[in-house]
């Protein structure tokens, strides 16, 4: 069974409750450290390094299994005004951050060599760092300055979308929740609403002969953010009860920089839900586009958003033994593209490239599609 301390780490949530209480008590058990760049010490803690196995050595409440964990991992550990932690992989982006360095080559180094690098640079700045400590490790070194990193607390912002959301869509449902030490996510459907928001999308399906995709499909929304940078705080809009849920393209964002509050992400929501049907209408104009060539323009589209080639193959393998040299219209194409991020899941893809794949595929609602609806065909 996996510890909460564990990189690897992640967990999934059956209902709000259980996840607010979640995210409400990390946030309590949570530290944010504010110190000059200069006195963070890095040290490694590889199976080699004199602090592996030596729990005394670091803060009160590190355990054995988080210093074992990270020396199969980053492998570094620092020190925080005088007191040493194991090193998260959720944090190395940010500490190179701090010490204004990257490259490919740094992981390569043995975990003795970049410990020094990174000190050689980070002795070499007065600004402050903000280090979040979490889970008994750090797991995110960011910029001390307000205007570069503001902290949007995962259980408020949680809290000020469940109340606007049921005050816009009454009786919204909670889908699930998901949590790991990168990001946290969830979802919701609004079933009351679906007349409202799908009624004339759910014609147009009927009368094109797609009148079960039509029944199943309903209105829903997903929150993503993230305390160690790897994302803002989000809501898109997402049409549910398909396989995988598909991103309409309507998403609002607030970034963790110049002093954004959660009250700013709570302002943020109105555009969203005032776009939601607009999102919709994108959509659904799909329908009214047909493609002579709709396996090249897939090919083409897939290319064009950058999504992953192996699963996009597959997929548009599979679109085309249903299709055959046949016309079809670019609504036709954008939901065989949504076998994509269905196959990633199969092969177990972490959950954050899975989100930024699907933020992607809503971007093909925006295209012109007669750009990619030519004679000659083109290899992925």
């Amino acid at each position: 069974m996996q510890k909460q301390c564990q990189d690897n780490y992640w967990t999934t949530f059956k209902t709000f409750g259980e996840m607010h209480s979640f995210h409400e008590q990390q946030a309590k058990e949570s530290q944010w450290h504010r110190c000059k760049v200069s006195d963070l010490h890095v040290e490694p803690l590889d199976q080699k390094s004199p602090l592996f196995g030596n729990t005394a050595a670091f803060a009160l409440g590190t355990s054995s299994e988080a210093i074992a964990d990270t020396a199969k991992h980053l492998g570094l550990a620092i020190s925080v005004d005088g007191q040493m932690y194991p090193v998260r992989g959720t944090a190395y982006k940010s500490l190179l951050d701090r010490a204004k360095i990257s490259g490919s080559v740094l992981p390569k180094l043995s975990r003795d060599k970049l410990a020094r690098t990174l000190n050689d640079c980070l002795e070499l700045f007065s600004s402050e760092a903000l280090v979040l400590i979490r889970d008994e490790k750090v797991s995110a070194a960011h910029s001390g300055d307000p205007t570069d990193y503001s902290v949007l607390p995962i259980d408020q912002l949680l809290d000020v979308l469940e109340s606007k959301l049921q005050a816009r869509f009454p009786g919204a449902e909670f889908e699930s929740g998901y949590c790991d030490h990168a990001l946290a996510s969830a979802s919701w459907t609004m079933p009351a609403q679906k007349d409202d928001l799908l009624g004339a999308y759910e014609k147009m399906l009927a009368s094109s002969g797609k009148a079960k995709m039509a029944a199943k499909l309903v209105p829903g929304i997903r929150f993503i953010t993230s305390d160690t940078g790897i994302a803002s705080a989000k809501v898109s809009a997402l049409l549910m009860g398909t396989q995988y849920p598909i991103h309409i393209g309507s998403c609002v964002a607030v970034d963790h920089r110049h002093q954004t509050t959660v009250g700013d992400f709570e302002a943020s929501l109105d555009q969203l839900f005032a776009q939601f049907a607009d999102s919709v209408k994108q959509l659904q104009h799909l329908l009214e586009i047909p493609l002579d060539y709709p396996v090249n323009a897939m090919t083409r589209v897939c290319k064009k958003l950058a999504l992953p080639k192996k699963a996009a193959v597959e997929a548009i393998a599979m679109f085309e033994m249903a299709y055959g040299g046949g016309a079809a219209t670019a609504h036709d194409v954008f939901m065989a593209m949504q076998e994509i991020p269905c196959i990633l899941k199969s092969s177990n893809t972490p959950e954050s490239k899975m989100l930024s794949v699907e933020e992607n595929l809503a971007r093909a609602l925006t295209l012109r599609w007669s750009d990619y609806d030519l004679a000659k065909a083109v290899n992925y």
